[in-house]
């Protein structure tokens, strides 16, 4: 029973220095169960899924990036309806793919004239290639001319740098309102009260600030209104009255439409009336000193009853 085996080792030997996944302590770690893959497999770096500064959503999203076929779409919108993480954290991933060089986003312009995005995705950094074939022209580099030294020179020049010029986006035309009916009758009068009444609109909705353009576009389609004798205060409730909850885009066309659409049809015909009598002026008779009515070019200096008297004495 004395006897010691020589061949075992007198103590447990320590976990060496450079195999830094060996613990210390037995805390258990991650057993493989691995299986070949003949199908539907990707290839993926460890470079990638252990990478020290990306996020676990950026590499869980580069993974996914890397093993979808050519073509299909990656932008924030499709993603975001493919998974629940949101468009924000999305977006951060995507940013930090770009940023680390597994990502490449160009903007490229395609025979008709659209602006698209162009996605690259790299299974390796900073190991650039030519991108496959696609429908979209690839943008090639302008040639440049060669520089050829003047026969003579003088002196030296030191060639100042070209400023650059920032290209500022063109507005947009902005788009023609719609037709509002036109009066018959363009009296100063008519339209001074149809653009007061466009101008009122403000203190029933602060929506319906009206520019002068707006105003004076509007403001025949008001007098149209008020020709076909419409009361002021129902032109108002027909432009207001209804409006929707949300933000009016542009209140001058939704007023220019109420305009068209809600236009009344004209009064019915009315036989014009028979002009009152005249209204001669007083005349005081030379007989009696009544007064009596009279046209101006009259000659007679007596009233009826002098008359009367006169001619059946």
């Amino acid at each position: 029973m004395d006897t010691q085996n020589t061949s075992a080792p007198p103590r447990a030997r320590s976990a060496p220095a450079g195999n830094p996944t060996r613990s210390r302590h037995h805390t258990g770690g991650v057993i493989h169960d691995n299986t070949r893959h003949t199908t539907r497999f990707v290839v993926i770096g460890n470079h990638l899924t252990q990478h020290p500064e990306l996020s676990l959503v950026a590499i869980g999203l580069a993974c996914h990036i890397q093993s979808l076929p050519t073509g299909t779409p990656v932008d924030i919108k499709s993603l975001a309806a493919r998974f629940k993480e949101g468009t924000k954290r999305i977006a951060d991933a995507l940013r930090e793919l770009e940023t680390h060089g597994y990502l490449r986003r160009e903007r490229v312009r395609t025979p008709t004239g659209h602006i698209i995005t162009r996605t690259t995705s790299c299974n390796q950094p900073h190991h650039r290639r030519e991108p496959a074939p696609t429908d979209c022209p690839t943008p090639q580099p302008r040639p440049t001319r060669e520089h050829t030294p003047h026969p003579h020179p003088t002196k030296e020049h030191t060639p100042y740098p070209h400023p650059t010029r920032e290209r500022t986006p063109r507005p947009r035309p902005r788009k023609a309102l719609p037709a509002v009916p036109q009066p018959s009758c363009t009296a100063p009068a008519l339209l001074q009260q149809a653009t007061d009444l466009l101008t009122g609109l403000r203190s029933r909705d602060p929506r319906l600030l009206l520019s002068a353009t707006d105003t004076a576009h509007l403001a025949p389609g008001v007098a149209a209104w008020l020709e076909r004798e419409v009361t002021p205060t129902s032109v108002r409730h027909a432009l207001t009255d209804g409006l929707p909850d949300e933000h009016l885009h542009r209140p001058a066309a939704l007023l220019a439409h109420r305009l068209t659409a809600r236009l009344p049809p004209p009064p019915p015909f009315r036989a014009p009336a028979t002009p009152p009598p005249p209204r001669h002026q007083l005349r005081n008779c030379d007989g009696c000193d009544r007064a009596f009515r009279v046209p101006e070019t009259a000659t007679e200096t007596h009233c009826r009853s002098c008359r009367s008297v006169t001619l059946h004495p």
